[in-house]
C-alpha cells in the first residue's frame, strides 16, 4: 500500500517543492495551504489532495485531520518570517511568529499524534530553519519561534520513539526568495528604524549577495532523507549553506 504524506504550507516554495518530490516517488500527497483554491502543482497530480488548513486555528487542524484520514507522514513546513531590528518589532507581530511558527507545529503534532500512537508507526518533521544552527542579528524573534521547535522536537522524539514514531527536524539555509518574501509579514524595511541603519545596511547587502544559498529541491531531498532514515538521527540542514553551519556548530 503506498504511503500518504501530509505536507503544511505548501502553496509555494519548500511545501511545493517537497510535495512535488514525493509525488514523483509514488507517494500518496496530502497538500495543505489556506487557500487550496489557488493551488498549482507539477507533474502527476493523481495520488494529491490538496485540503485547506489554517494552523493557527483549532477548528481548522481539527477537520483537516478528519478529512485527510490515516497519515504516514506529517511534515510540520508552514511559516512565516519577520526580519528587523527587535526593538522595533510590535509585540503583535511577535505573536504572530510565534502562533505559526511555534504554536501551529505543536497543535498539528498534537492532532496527528495519537494515529500514530495507535498504528505504533509514523514520522514526523518539523522544518526549522538554519538560524537554529548559528545566531545572526535582525532576526531574535523569528530565531526563537524555530529555537523552541528545534528544542521542542528534540524532546519529542524521546517521548514517541517509545511508540514507534520518528520525529526529525530539517534545517533549510537562507533563501532569498522564500525567506525575504512571500512569507514576510512585515517588510524590512519598516522594521529598521534609522538608528539601525548603520548596522542593517551591511547585513541586507550581504543577504543580497549571499556567498551560499539553499534551493527548494534541498529542502526536499533533506525532508526525503530525514523520512528515509531510520536511525536516530535528528538534524538534517538542507542547502549548501545549512550544512555549512552546521560542521562549525554541530548540535
Amino acid at each position: 500500500m503506498t504511503d500518504t504524506i501530509l505536507i503544511t504550507g505548501t502553496s509555494s516554495g519548500y511545501g511545493k517543492a517537497t510535495a512535488e518530490h514525493f509525488l514523483n516517488e509514488g507517494w500518496n500527497v496530502i497538500a495543505t495551504m489556506r487557500r487550496p483554491e489557488a493551488a498549482e502543482f507539477a507533474g502527476d497530480t493523481s495520488r494529491l489532495r490538496v485540503l485547506p488548513l489554517d494552523v493557527t486555528d483549532e477548528n481548522s487542524i481539527a477537520s483537516l485531520i478528519e478529512a485527510a484520514g490515516p497519515v504516514d507522514v506529517l511534515v510540520n513546513n508552514a511559516g512565516v518570517g519577520a526580519v528587523g531590528a527587535f526593538e522595533a518589532m510590535p509585540m503583535a507581530l511577535v505573536r504572530q511568529l510565534f502562533e505559526t511558527n511555534t504554536i501551529g507545529v505543536m497543535a498539528m503534532c498534537q492532532a496527528i499524534i495519537p494515529q500514530m500512537r495507535a498504528r505504533r508507526a509514523g514520522i514526523i518533521v518539523n522544518v526549522t530553519s538554519s538560524v537554529t544552527l548559528g545566531a545572526f542579528p535582525l532576526a531574535a524573534a523569528y530565531t526563537a519561534s524555530k529555537q523552541a521547535i528545534a528544542g521542542f522536537t528534540g524532546s519529542l522524539a524521546h517521548e514517541l520513539n517509545h511508540f514507534s514514531i520518528r520525529a526529525k527536524l530539517v534545517e533549510p539555509g537562507y533563501a532569498p526568495t522564500t525567506q525575504f518574501g512571500a512569507n514576510a509579514i512585515i517588510p524590512v524595511d519598516q522594521l529598521i528604524p534609522d538608528t539601525y541603519a548603520a548596522l542593517a545596511q551591511p547585513i541586507m547587502e550581504a543577504f543580497a549577495h549571499p556567498a551560499l544559498t539553499t534551493k527548494e529541491a534541498d529542502v526536499a531531498e533533506a525532508v526525503w532523507q530525514a523520512v528515509a532514515d531510520k536511525q536516530d538521527r535528528l538534524h538534517f540542514p538542507a542547502g549548501a549553506d545549512a550544512v555549512a553551519l552546521a560542521e562549525r556548530h554541530p548540535a
